[in-house]
């Protein structure tokens, strides 16, 4: 007969205890998710981030079985929204979809109460906007080549604008104004569309913006395009040469957005939204309405991605510095 006295029992039982709540946590940590996630996008409705993470949600809902509840949160130039997404849970049921300028910009710029890469956890890139440098018809140039020697001989004449100080558009053409060598002063507007317009009623000589906004103006005549910021020719505007065939290499870099969670989170939660993410971009459906958008399915891995991260505010941090660019 074998005999077990009560310390041996209470033993045996808190193990047995403790192998149940591990193997629950265990299976809470495997399926995940296990109810709705928050998204939040730190800008107004019906932008390019909100536009893209709908196009994705659907095939997203379904890799990850459950719902995806998007939400607005704007203000400060994202940080709102961004800031909200720090202070959560490290538990994968709040995320932030955000632009570039989230990432890797606006902690040059602002005073902000903490630094987006020190913060957050990258998911991965989720969309990319390549940029197209275009000016009016009545700029004698065609290509970058041509519109640099056109700067050149009207030194200190020209404008350029951008859809806000800060903007990644406005930081890649003070880039390229420091690689060309030539003089072109800034006029920020306050979003895409009045800047679009100035370019179309040759306010701006220089214009970089994402094809989407000016599509229809490139179409019609009223813009011209001189090239994109691409490593290689877009399918939309095959006949536009790149930065890098143009001889401007460190100018192949587009606007893009990214997903992103919670510094704490965990790898096997950030692994999970990676693969879903991953999996919806390969749909055919998705690429076919980023391409309607002027967007671009990314090709970088995850790695890939935060590696990239500390390249650009690097890259982002010198330029401001360099042209002494503030936001109040």
């Amino acid at each position: 007969m074998i005999r077990c006295n009560r310390r041996q029992i209470l033993r045996a039982g808190m193990a047995a205890s403790l192998a149940g709540f591990h193997a629950r946590t265990a299976r809470s940590q495997t399926h995940y998710p296990q109810r709705p996630i928050r998204v939040i996008v730190p800008f107004a409705a019906g932008g390019v981030g909100d536009a893209a993470i709908r196009v994705l949600a659907p095939r997203l809902e379904q890799k990850l079985a459950q719902k995806l509840v998007i939400e607005s949160k704007p203000g400060a130039a994202g940080s709102i929204g961004t800031l909200e997404v720090v202070r959560a849970e490290a538990d994968g049921y709040t995320i932030l979809v955000a632009a570039a300028g989230n990432f890797v910009i606006n902690q040059f710029l602002m005073k902000m109460p903490f630094d987006p890469l020190a913060a957050l956890t990258p998911v991965a890139k989720v969309a990319e906007i390549p940029i197209v440098f275009c000016s009016n018809p009545s700029v004698q140039a065609h290509d970058l080549a041509q519109f640099i020697a056109y700067a050149r001989a009207h030194r200190g004449k020209l404008n350029y604008g951008s859809p806000g100080n800060g903007s990644v558009n406005h930081l890649l053409v003070e880039n390229f104004k420091r690689v060309a060598d030539i003089e072109i002063a800034h006029i920020p507007y306050r979003g895409s569309p009045p800047a679009t317009l100035a370019a179309v009623a040759n306010e701006i000589q220089l214009y970089a913006i994402g094809l989407a906004a000016v599509a229809g103006h490139l179409k019609e005549g009223k813009l011209t395009a001189l090239a994109v910021t691409a490593n290689q020719r877009l399918p939309m505007l095959p006949e536009v040469q790149t930065v890098v065939e143009a001889g401007f290499p460190s100018l192949a870099i587009s606007n893009w957005w990214g997903m992103a969670a919670p510094k704490q989170t965990s790898d096997a939660v950030i692994g999970v939204l990676n693969r879903a993410i991953v999996e919806a971009l390969s749909d055919t459906t998705v690429v076919e309405r980023f391409a309607a958008l002027g967007m671009l399915v990314p090709t970088q891995t995850r790695e890939q991605f935060v590696a990239s991260l500390s390249a650009e505010a690097d890259l982002w941090s010198q330029v401001i510095q360099r042209g002494k660019i503030v936001i109040e």
